[in-house]
């Protein structure tokens, strides 16, 4: 058998494994649903190990559907979720909803029921706090290429809906350009700061016309660029000389090169902004 999830019960049933294997060779993962051993449950796996549980009867939700779209950042210890009509038992370890879903809201992901890209951002946009919210759906974008607009027209036919007005705020600032949740955190940052919003994933090219860095966040017109860097940025020598030379490139073009630690976005407030609003000042930006 290959290392999918796959029902104890019928392995079993159709003589592929004897029950003493199963108990020995194999993880469960949920009632009746296992894994040869060794394995790594992550979120996507754990997702599709829900919709076995389902015997796909239901449709894989929320950050698990994210994660099937291909989203990073989804925790492996978050709950799986499903929208499941049919089910009646409670069972603690899976999260299992009865949401209506309309036409279009459902598709199929390597044989998976799952809620299509919009109508998942839909879901996680309306959930848990603001910044969460925005990393989950800025995510998104970013796997599927999903427009904020698409996710707009979804939730016009769910007026009334639990949620719709922190997603329509999450929406105006959302930007599949962001690579991490710590960026997501640092743009609404900058927008909590009433700052003009900034580009993501800019290209800056040298004299002979070649990309010579890629800005994670920033303002091209006033050529100020705001960078989070993560810890590899400051444990790893290669990756450090790099960003030096990097930065070094940049204001050799006229750029102002702003560098935010994870412990500077930690602190976030008063002295970070300070510093990026006086860069646009610098630049000419009316702020």
């Amino acid at each position: 058998m290959d290392n999918a999830p796959f029902l104890g019960s019928e392995a079993v049933r159709d003589g592929l494994l004897t029950r003493a294997e199963l108990r020995r060779d194999y993880l469960k993962i949920y009632r009746d649903v296992y894994m040869r051993r060794p394995c790594e449950i992550d979120a996507a796996t754990r997702a599709c190990a829900a919709s076995v549980y389902s015997r796909g009867k239901a449709v894989v939700a929320g950050p698990s559907a994210a994660a099937l779209h291909g989203s990073k950042w989804i925790s492996a210890e978050h709950k799986a979720e499903l929208i499941w009509h049919e089910h009646r038992q409670p069972y603690a370890a899976i999260l299992i909803r009865a949401d209506e879903l309309l036409t279009g809201e459902v598709e199929t992901i390597d044989g998976i029921s799952v809620t299509s890209a919009a109508r998942t951002a839909f879901d996680l946009g309306r959930k848990g706090t603001f910044a969460n919210a925005l990393a989950m759906v800025d995510s998104l974008c970013n796997a599927t290429s999903l427009q904020s607009g698409t996710v707009a027209l979804l939730a016009d036919k769910h007026r009334g809906s639990r949620g719709i007005v922190q997603l329509r705020q999450v929406l105006q600032i959302a930007d599949g350009g962001s690579e991490s949740p710590q960026e997501s955190r640092l743009r609404l940052l900058i927008h909590d700061a009433g700052l003009p919003r900034p580009e993501t994933q800019i290209k800056v090219q040298g004299a002979d016309g070649k990309v010579i860095a890629r800005i994670d966040m920033g303002w091209q017109r006033w050529k100020v660029a705001v960078e989070y860097d993560g810890e590899h940025h400051w444990l790893n020598p290669e990756q450090r000389a790099w960003d030096i030379e990097r930065t070094y490139r940049l204001e050799q073009l006229g750029w102002k090169v702003i560098r935010v630690s994870a412990q500077q976005l930690r602190r976030g407030g008063i002295a970070l902004v300070a510093r990026i609003r006086d860069a646009l000042r610098a630049g000419g930006a009316p702020v």
